[in-house]
């Protein structure tokens, strides 16, 4: 148990029963959107952390309240604008309020008087307001530029004394928040860069091109740049850019496309300043691919220039390091990292050879490498025997050999070391990947299936939220969730994700009708919504699709235990069993998919066969010592 001063923020939907009451379906879809695009990630942008999730309510601890208010600050304004053209009674609008108390911490949650007084400030707040009690106004004081307006003294029940709350006045003219958010600091999106080569199949070079100019701006201190799982919900979409700016919280933006021809690349790029609608910088750059690094450098530089941004020595130094020399490497890179986010075995496999021919033509390609360990890592949930965990440490060694502070080479690290049965130091490559870059998806991803596996469902449940939000055509991370929820007793949360789970998952099966990972998966998640037929059907299609996908078969067994069939789903886990990984038997374990089958008797007894295989294996598994 731990003692901490913390600001804390709560958030509450307004007339939540009402909404129901009207329509539960479409509510809950509204509001598990504004979570997932909005709330969520703005939490995390502002360095929160969500220790609480209620049916309609939120809460979030801050090391900062500054940050804490900023971040309620920039929900509200973007709740208002996603409610402009939503007819008022079929709103959602929120609740905020936020104290800076003292809290305990005990297994990931918070208690204590700071909790509770911030659930009794958002009780008073206005539709679409913020409340704060007065240590957090005298905090704030004028840093952020927000008026404060006294609401009275107020006396909460279990609260001993009357408490000074004020309101946050955050509606101020556009062009009073720029300078409210910093006036040392510009506030930038990148926009997803249109793929003007007429094939979607080179979407992953756009995309590539985007998130390396977002990566390289986030290294300068006087930016603040939106995450691109933030920018990317608007790519295939006609925007308008003073909209999108009010939505994002920003001044500047950057729009861009791409156009391959043979050996050539055409990249356009403009600067606008929202405020005013003027074009900062444009330019169109028509060069051998080849140029693309020194391409990006100068469009870094150009915005760096517009905005008169002064770059200190190291950052001047972080932006020249080019990830490889080698263009052709890039672009198989590129390709594999778009392969191997699909998370089934043919793709990871495919993945794994772009990633390869990346190390073949630039043998000091540090992403290509953890690359290759991140794919080798998976296989082994379909074919233990078929990937030594040996090369996945060499593999990942070689990496951080190349580059020390690579975010994926630490990554690729964790997950090779948890495998390897070394989950401390497995756990500490994690959060060295995390610190490095918050916002890596595999990152985020492989530590919440660490989580997973140890039973830790609260951890699993912050990671692979975080993972769902920075990819949005992640529909792993969603069915994961669902079964975490499960694990955690939260019915509604459990529901909500898998609706997400779903909808991602008809989507990917629609674009990669030939990928069993969606059908099975969304059969799943049909099952603990209790569409039992579509379950099955859908689960049928996984099958015809690969046979003999292992993680297919495991989740047709779990479809058939949430939907009741406790024989059927022990026979295909007596089948299964003996081709199981230790992996597969660690996720076996904790799996609250299984849970109507643990009072069977035949279950019980494959559990215990289980628990002796995984001790067999693990007990004579020499460790790797790369």
């Amino acid at each position: 148990m731990e003692r901490r001063l913390s600001a804390i923020l709560a958030v509450d939907v307004v007339g939540f029963s009402r909404l129901m009451g009207i329509d539960e379906s479409g509510t809950l879809q509204a509001l598990n959107r504004h979570r997932c695009e909005l709330i969520d990630i703005r939490i995390s942008d502002y360095k929160g952390r969500i220790f609480k999730l209620t049916g309609d309510g939120i809460f979030a601890e801050f090391q900062s309240v500054v940050n804490a208010v900023a971040c309620a600050a920039e929900i509200q304004r973007s709740m208002a604008v996603r409610n402009e053209d939503v007819p008022k009674e079929e709103r959602v609008e929120f609740r905020i309020g936020i104290n800076l108390g003292d809290v305990i911490v005990e297994d990931g949650d918070v208690f204590g008087d700071g909790v509770n007084l911030a659930a009794r400030l958002e009780r008073v707040a206005p539709p679409g307001g913020i409340a704060v009690s007065s240590i957090v106004r005298d905090q704030v004081g004028s840093r952020l530029n927000l008026g404060f307006d006294f609401l009275g003294e107020h006396v909460f029940k279990n609260i001993r004394q009357a408490v000074p709350v004020y309101t946050v006045a955050f509606n101020a003219p556009t062009s009073a928040r720029f300078v409210a958010q910093n006036r040392n600091t510009c506030f930038v999106a990148v926009l997803p860069f249109t793929n003007m080569s007429g094939d979607a199949d080179q979407d992953y070079f756009s995309d590539g091109i985007t998130e390396d100019i977002i990566t390289d701006l986030s290294k300068i201190s006087s930016l603040h740049v939106v995450p691109r799982n933030t920018v990317f919900t608007y790519k295939g979409t006609s925007v308008k850019v003073k909209q999108v700016a009010q939505e994002l919280g920003v001044r500047y933006m950057l729009e861009g496309s791409v156009r391959i021809a043979g050996k050539r690349v055409r990249i356009s790029s403009h600067l606008v300043d929202t405020m005013n609608g003027d074009h900062l910088w444009a330019e169109r750059y028509d060069r051998d691919l080849t140029d693309i690094f020194a391409i990006q450098d100068e469009i870094t530089h150009a915005i760096v220039s517009q905005l008169k941004v002064r770059l200190l020595p190291e950052e001047k130094k972080a932006i020249a390091v080019e990830p490889t020399a080698n263009v052709e490497a890039y672009t198989y890179y590129l390709r594999g990292r778009q392969l191997s986010h699909t998370w089934t075995k043919s793709y990871l496999q495919l993945a794994r050879r772009m990633f390869l021919k990346a190390v073949e033509l630039d043998p000091d390609y540090g992403r290509a490498y953890a690359g290759i360990a991140d794919c080798d890592a998976a296989i082994r949930d379909w074919a233990p025997a078929d990937v030594p965990l040996k090369g996945i440490l060499e593999m990942s060694a070689r990496a951080l050999e190349i580059d020390p502070d690579l975010a994926e080479a630490h990554a690729s690290r964790g997950l090779a070391l948890h495998q390897n049965g070394e989950d401390d130091k497995a756990m500490a490559a994690f959060e060295r990947a995390l610190a490095l870059d918050p916002n890596l998806y595999e990152a985020n991803f492989h530590y919440a299936r660490f989580f997973f596996m140890r039973g830790n469902f609260a951890e699993a449940v912050q990671y692979f939220t975080r993972a769902a939000e920075i990819r949005p055509d992640d529909y792993v991370s969603p069915i994961h969730l669902m079964s975490a929820y499960l694990s955690l007793g939260r019915t509604l949360d459990k529901e909500n994700w898998a609706r997400l789970g779903l909808q991602r998952a008809e989507r990917a099966l629609n674009l990669n009708p030939e990928n069993s990972g969606p059908a099975h998966r969304g059969a799943l998640a049909l099952a603990h919504l209790g569409d039992a037929v579509r379950a099955c059907d859908w689960a049928a299609r996984a099958i015809a699709i690969d046979p003999d996908d292992i993680v297919a078969q495991y989740n047709l067994a779990c479809v058939h235990a949430v939907l009741g069939n406790v024989d059927k789903a022990i026979d295909i886990l007596e089948e299964l069993l003996p081709r199981s990984s230790v992996y597969h038997i660690k996720w076996f374990t904790h799996d609250s998919d299984l849970d109507n089958l643990r009072d069977d008797p035949r279950f019980r007894k494959l559990l215990a066969e289980a628990m002796k295989e995984r001790e067999r294996i693990e007990g004579g598994r020499e460790r790797c010592t790369v």
